[in-house]
């Protein structure tokens, strides 16, 4: 009895975490219109509004298993890639002055993506290809690397933000961090999900949704609020140009 009470309870709490992220996805994309933030952030604005369909899309669908499953990967593997592009179009903007920099910057991305489908393609093609249970599989193994590779690049990115004049009252800090927050939990939740098996998916979506939504608060209160970055916060341009000078050489070589 007290088994059954506890599982109504914990539907009912994702159930609620659900319409307040969809609130406040709608919040965000409304945001992100209002203030034309598509022209500075495409591509977050992108991966923003493609969540908010891909929310009410499941929560339409879920009282259907098949069709919930099937909209549910493939949103899945979609937002993957989106969110890798959003740490990208991070990169770019504090680099926009520095075209060897951002060259560079994609030449790596572009390596990191054909990297993560030839995983997904290894593990699709290690198993059954017909099978819904081998693309599930490539999808959490091409999720868990992405993550890693996400992780990594945002702690690099405020390891050395003072270096890129990256500060915390900028909106890209605000986008960075919010997204820092979500993949970090992500990462632990794909790792531990693959370890304990199906009986702890309610548990980490459960935590997964409480991490997305503090980030979709973040970047509200981000793109919201004015940026102010005072004088002092400014790029350190001199030792940027000089990355940038070095980048260059090598690729004149």
């Amino acid at each position: 009895m007290r088994l059954s009470a506890g599982i109504v309870a914990g539907a009912s709490v994702i159930h609620a975490l659900w319409i307040t992220s969809i609130c406040l996805q709608g919040l965000l994309g409304l945001v992100l219109l209002t203030k034309k933030s598509w022209e500075r952030f495409p591509l977050f604005t992108s991966y923003a509004l493609f969540n908010l369909l891909e929310m009410i899309a499941g929560y339409v669908a879920r009282t259907n298993p098949t069709i919930y499953f099937r909209l549910y990967w493939c949103g899945e593997a979609i937002s993957i890639l989106l969110g890798l592009a959003v740490v990208y179009e991070i990169f770019r903007t504090i680099f926009v002055q520095h075209p060897a920099l951002r060259r560079l910057a994609l030449f790596l991305f572009a390596l990191a993506i054909l990297g993560l489908l030839i995983v997904g393609g290894m593990v699709i093609w290690a198993k059954n290809p017909g099978d819904s249970k081998s693309m599930t599989s490539a999808i959490l193994v091409i999720a868990e690397a992405t993550r890693i590779l996400e992780v990594g690049l945002l702690m690099f990115l405020f390891i050395f933000s003072s270096a890129f004049g990256l500060h915390w009252r900028q909106s890209t800090f605000g986008i960075a961090m919010g997204l820092g927050i979500f993949t970090a939990v992500e990462l632990l939740s794909v790792t531990m999900q693959s370890e304990w098996g199906t009986a702890s998916v309610a548990v980490f979506n459960l935590i997964r949704m409480l991490a997305f939504n503090i980030s979709l608060l973040v970047w509200i209160a981000y793109i919201f609020l004015p940026e102010r970055v005072a004088e002092s916060d400014l790029p350190q341009r001199a030792q940027l140009e000089q990355w940038n000078q070095a980048v260059m050489e090598l690729i004149r070589q």
